[in-house]
């Protein structure tokens, strides 16, 4: 006979390493803090060239802002050299801005579109 130590046989519907008496470990689950993205502007710059329709049509285009409200950012850079077209999260922000540049620079206007920490 071999020396190897007997187990006692495990008891049924208990899943084998856990033994009565308090064989099982638990771990604790440590709660991790998470922030919020940090959010970013798109904002678009006054120029004396790009046409006030063009600067709606984008605005309505890429930020899906209705006619009115549109019209309305677009006096607002017309009027204060710069408006916010939307908040939205660091690379969203970065897409926005380069969708509408290259939107620009085709249509052969020099509308400048920008992002800024909110």
């Amino acid at each position: 006979m071999p020396d190897t130590p007997s187990q006692p046989p495990i008891p049924p519907g208990q899943p084998p390493g856990q033994e009565e008496g308090g064989g099982a470990t638990t771990v604790e689950r440590q709660t991790q803090k998470t922030e919020p993205p940090r959010l970013y502007q798109v904002l678009m710059l006054n120029d004396d060239f790009t046409p006030m329709e063009f600067v709606v049509m984008v605005l309505q285009e890429y930020f899906r802002h209705d006619l009115d409200t549109a019209t309305q950012i677009m006096l607002k850079i017309h009027h204060e050299g710069r408006g916010v077209c939307g908040v939205f999260t660091k690379d969203v922000a970065a897409t926005k801005v380069e969708l509408v540049s290259a939107a620009a620079r085709r249509a052969g206007h020099p509308l400048q579109c920008i992002m800024e920490a909110a």
